[in-house]
């Protein structure tokens, strides 16, 4: 499926489930400057799926902090909350052709099913491979177990997946000025079989982000290279859904005094906090290295 557009969209995807930090204004100012240099567009969304730890005063934070930097975005914002029924379609799509599955397995339970297995495969997060104990249940116990009201995670059948898929498929990656694109063969089966949707979570990460960038029509995705693995797995869901496929861009990551990547889990410094101490915008840009930048495209 391919669409073609007056003007390069691109977007900034913060979940609102903390305060951002520098790591969050280098990726925005980035989308900013380049959407800018290309005429193009800059596109919010507030990934906040997680209703546990997602919150408004997090939400608030964020358009706050990106009015401070001087990121200008188009409204509408997208909010994924708003949005459970594109992702039920997505899944049910998957679903209707046999490529999902229910697995009532804890993480403990997928730990001490892999427990002493000599090189198990993990997937690019450091996690085991789900060894497929609930693929092959019957469907009698399926059923059952579904009935009786168990908790469970729906998981793609990775192998099956991409053979409906085919391939190889590729993803185009932008480099930065003075470099060339190239094309990235895509991957998916380093993943496993993923989760895409528990009971208690309408989707996962991945599908969320495939089919909000297809509506909101997003031709430009700039993000970490720490998701540079995730686009094998996104554009498997890609070909699989019928959807289009962006240009990538994954930028470098900033990194903590111990050479770990910033992130609201190992208390980075939040923007509010660098304000606070007389930061002001430019000194923000400054402290990010940052300069006026283009993508190279044909």
């Amino acid at each position: 499926m391919t669409r073609s557009f007056d003007a390069p969209v691109f977007r900034f995807a913060p979940s609102s489930n903390g305060y951002l930090h520098l790591g969050h204004a280098y990726s925005a100012q980035l989308n900013f400057d380049l959407a800018r240099a290309a005429g193009g567009r800059l596109l919010l969304r507030i990934e906040n799926i997680d209703a546990e730890r997602c919150r408004p005063e997090y939400e608030r934070a964020i358009l706050e902090d990106l009015s401070w930097l001087g990121v200008v975005f188009d409204r509408p914002v997208r909010r994924q909350s708003e949005h459970f029924a594109d992702y039920a379609n997505a899944l049910d799509l998957l679903r209707s052709r046999g490529l999902l599955y229910p697995c009532f397995c804890s993480r403990g339970d997928i730990i001490a099913a892999v427990s002493g297995r000599s090189g198990w495969p993990r997937d690019p997060d450091g996690s085991p491979h789900y060894p497929g104990s609930c693929k092959r249940l019957s469907e009698d116990e399926r059923r059952r177990r579904l009935a009786s009201g168990a908790g469970f995670a729906e998981r793609i059948d990775i192998d099956l997946a991409v053979g409906v898929a085919g391939g190889p498929f590729a993803w185009r990656e932008l480099a930065s000025p003075g470099a060339p694109e190239r094309d990235v063969i895509a991957d998916p089966k380093v993943w496993g079989d993923a989760v895409l949707a528990r009971k208690d979570i309408a989707a996962s990460y991945h599908i969320a982000v495939v089919v909000d960038d297809a509506l909101q029509g997003v031709t430009q995705v700039v993000r970490g290279e720490d998701l540079f693995a995730a686009t094998s797995l996104h554009r498997l869901l890609q070909v699989l859904l019928g959807l289009p496929a962006p240009d990538y861009h994954h930028h470098r990551l900033l990194l903590d005094a111990s050479g770990r990547k910033l992130s609201k889990s190992l208390r980075a410094k939040s923007l509010r906090a660098w304000r606070e101490e007389g930061i002001d915008p430019a000194g923000a840009r400054a402290r990010l290295a940052l300069e006026p930048v283009c993508l190279s495209t044909p």
